[in-house]
């Protein structure tokens, strides 16, 4: 989650972590060979990958569902 300005949202993400009690930590990476989708976010150990990861909203959305144990659909890949 490195390019299309990725790197600007992760610290958001990790204070939003922070914030939420979330036992979950953060991992940038390059290329994940999905760069259609970019930028892109994965949670493990679920394995669930989401695409468009381009704002404080989307990053909201996808920790909402993960907190309550689900999937945020419309970032789902």
């Amino acid at each position: 989650m490195q390019k299309k300005g990725s790197v600007d949202l992760l610290p958001y993400i990790e204070n939003e972590i922070l914030d939420r009690g979330l036992n979950a930590q953060i991992t940038s990476t390059g290329c994940m060979k999905a760069c259609d989708h970019g930028p892109v976010m994965v949670i493990y150990p679920a394995g669930h990958w989401y695409g468009g990861v381009e704002s404080e909203d989307v990053v909201d959305e996808i920790l909402d569902a993960l907190e309550d144990g689900g999937v945020a659909d419309a970032y789902a890949l």
